[in-house]
Formats: C-alpha cells, sequence, structure tokens
C-alpha cells in the first residue's frame, strides 16, 4: 500500500484515504476575476476538495518570439499569442484575492507553477501544495527547485516515458518524499483508446512507495471513476461553467452538474469497494433465510441408514438444515431416525454430528 501523506491541512491522501478531486479551473475563467470567483464556488459546491489555476509569469515561461508569435486561433484573446496570453493572466493581488475567496468559502486553492518564477510566487502565496504540470515534469532544473521549497507536489505525465517518470522520482524522492505522479495524456479532448489506464497500476508497480492519480481530459465521467476504481488517489478534471465558451480547453471540461456527478460516483465507488474479505454478511441474511438451500431426502431413509449421495439431494428447505456444501460431509453419517422423502436434513438426525466451524 502507497503511504500517505499530508497533501493540503488536515487532508491526507494514499493509503486508505478518499481521493482528493481536484477541480482544474486552469485558465476557463477568461480572465475575468468574477467568473473565477465564480468557479470556485461551484467546484465547492459539487464537493470538490480544490480548486486550481494556472499561474505564469510569462516572459519566463516564454521566450520574446513565442510571444510576438501571431495567433488567429478561434479561441484567441489577442493578435499574439502573448497579448492572448496577457489577457487570461491574473495579477499576483488577483491571485491573493482568490486564495482568500477560497478560504472564505471553504475550499483548498493552488495553481500550476507554471514556470520558476511563478512557483516562487505560489510559494510567497503559501500554497498547500504545488502542481507540476506535464509540460514540466521533465524539466529537471525547475522540478529540483520546486521540491527544495518542501512542500508537497502533484506531478503529471502527459507527454513523458516510463522512462522518464523513473527519472523525476530519483531526483524529486531524496529531496521531498510527500509527491505523486497522475497518469496524464496531454490531448484536449482526450479520446477513450489513448486514456491508457493501465499505466495507473504500473506506476502503481514501479513506485509503490507514493501515491498515483489520474489527470484526465477525456469528456464525460467514466473514464475517472474507472480510475478510481483502480486505486487513484488523486484526481484532476478541468472544469467550466459553459462548454461553448470561447477557449481551447472548455470542451475537454466538466461543467457543473457534471462535476457534481463525478464526485457523487467516485463516493459512491469508493464505499463500495469495501473489503477484500469475502463472508456472509449481515445484509444478506434475510436473503440467505428467504432462499438458502439446505440439504433434504431425495428418498425415505430409515432409521440407523448410513447415508450415500443418492440419497440426498439440495432445495429450499423448512426448516434451515445442513447448508449445500456440507453434503459430501455428510455421506457415510449414520442417521439416528427415520427421515422422510424431502425432509429437511438437520443436525438432531445425524449420529455423533460435529458441527464444522468456517474459516
Amino acid at each position: 500500500m502507497a503511504r500517505e501523506f499530508e497533501l493540503c491541512p488536515g487532508r491526507r491522501i494514499g493509503g486508505d484515504q478518499p481521493c482528493f478531486i481536484i477541480a482544474e479551473i486552469g485558465q476557463n475563467h477568461q480572465g475575468d476575476l468574477d467568473i473565477a470567483k465564480r468557479m470556485i464556488r461551484m467546484a465547492k459546491d459539487c464537493g470538490a476538495d480544490c480548486a486550481k489555476f494556472q499561474k505564469s509569469e510569462l516572459e519566463y515561461k516564454f521566450n520574446k518570439k513565442a510571444l510576438e508569435r501571431p495567433y488567429t486561433s478561434k479561441h484567441s484573446w489577442g493578435k499574439t499569442y502573448g497579448e492572448h496570453k496577457r489577457h487570461l493572466e491574473f495579477s499576483h493581488d488577483q491571485y491573493r484575492e482568490l486564495k482568500k475567496y477560497a478560504e472564505e468559502i471553504g475550499i483548498f486553492f493552488t495553481a500550476s507553477g507554471m514556470d520558476e518564477m511563478a512557483v516562487e510566487f505560489l510559494h510567497e502565496l503559501d500554497v498547500p501544495f504545488f502542481k507540476v504540470g506535464s509540460g514540466d515534469t521533465n524539466n529537471f532544473p525547475y522540478l529540483e527547485k520546486t521540491a527544495k521549497k518542501g512542500r508537497p507536489m502533484v506531478i503529471s505525465s502527459g507527454m513523458q516515458s516510463m522512462n522518464t517518470m523513473h527519472q523525476v522520482y530519483q531526483i524529486v524522492k531524496p529531496i521531498n518524499p510527500n509527491f505523486c505522479f497522475l497518469q496524464c495524456t496531454s490531448a484536449y479532448p482526450l479520446q477513450p483508446e489513448d486514456v491508457n489506464l493501465r499505466v495507473i497500476s504500473a506506476y502503481q508497480s514501479a513506485f509503490p512507495d507514493i501515491p498515483i492519480g489520474y489527470s484526465g481530459h477525456e469528456t464525460g465521467i467514466a473514464i475517472s471513476v474507472a480510475a478510481v476504481a483502480m486505486g487513484a488517489k488523486v484526481l484532476e478534471r478541468h472544469v467550466t461553467l459553459d462548454k461553448t465558451w470561447k477557449g481551447s480547453d472548455h470542451q475537454a471540461s466538466l461543467e457543473p452538474n457534471e462535476l457534481a456527478e463525478l464526485v457523487k460516483a467516485i463516493r459512491t465507488v469508493e464505499k463500495a469497494m469495501g473489503s477484500p474479505v469475502k463472508q456472509l454478511l449481515p445484509c444478506e441474511m434475510a436473503c440467505n433465510e428467504k432462499l438458502g438451500k439446505s440439504v433434504v431426502a431425495k428418498v425415505a431413509i430409515p432409521e440407523g441408514a448410513v447415508l450415500t449421495l443418492d440419497m440426498l439431494t439440495v432445495k429450499v428447505g423448512e426448516p434451515k438444515g445442513f447448508p449445500p456444501e456440507s453434503i459430501f460431509d455428510l455421506v457415510g453419517q449414520k442417521v439416528k431416525k427415520s427421515i422422510e422423502e424431502d425432509e429437511t436434513i438437520t443436525e438432531q438426525v445425524v449420529e455423533n454430528h460435529v458441527k464444522k466451524v468456517k474459516c
């Protein structure tokens, strides 16, 4: 079982802890602070554990030519990519306001630090944990500096190989043991055949001492629920207030009704995982009393007869007698009194019967 650690104050992940659900707002707020607050409230109302954004210091994330690149997409908020990103980027003061709002309504708040300077700001902002986006998972200097901050880390693995993830583990583990990996495929929206949920199991085998989770960009909730059933201890899904809004992430995001249904389904699945011990449960007793079968006499059996298999059959009997699994044990036993055809075989009529204890 993967070790547990405290991801947020009072909230542990891993082991038998419930899945930690991150509502990834990202930049689906359209650059509007009021919409961002509405989305934080939506995440809280739907039952998510954390509302997450994406923070960039653009001159540190992109070089000059990348920011000057013309951006003519239907999703563009400016003539260049830099103008587009600046429209969507909140200031430090706005981030402080959003974090304060999240605290007031009672939901954890964090962001992906999309470059080293963004991580510095988030550290100053005192977020509970750092989210490492897939684009920085193979950015080893960034990983090392982020790990040294000492905050828990959630690391996505889109676009990476297993070899790279082993290198990430070897870099982060000696510095900061409180981290987890998320299986992720960086496509928006993600097609089912590209999800590869079995990577969750591969990560669980390769990294048994850290929790494993899932970051999904697919449509709908079924795949994410399956990920939790496979043991994902952190789940991240993009969210939106309206999938038709301008922006490339909205289509792969969950609207409020879907997020609420996802949270409900995950909590139901977690209850259903239950215990690995197979036994007759108290809730099954009524059915067992009504329909549970017993060994009955297939023919009339005289007093003193030694039971043979052709004397016995199995039916729903009244009263209850020997359970069906005892039929072979009864063969060779002597009866103390005559038994009528179709009568239940009970302990009282079998000589020297010793009741076996079920293990």
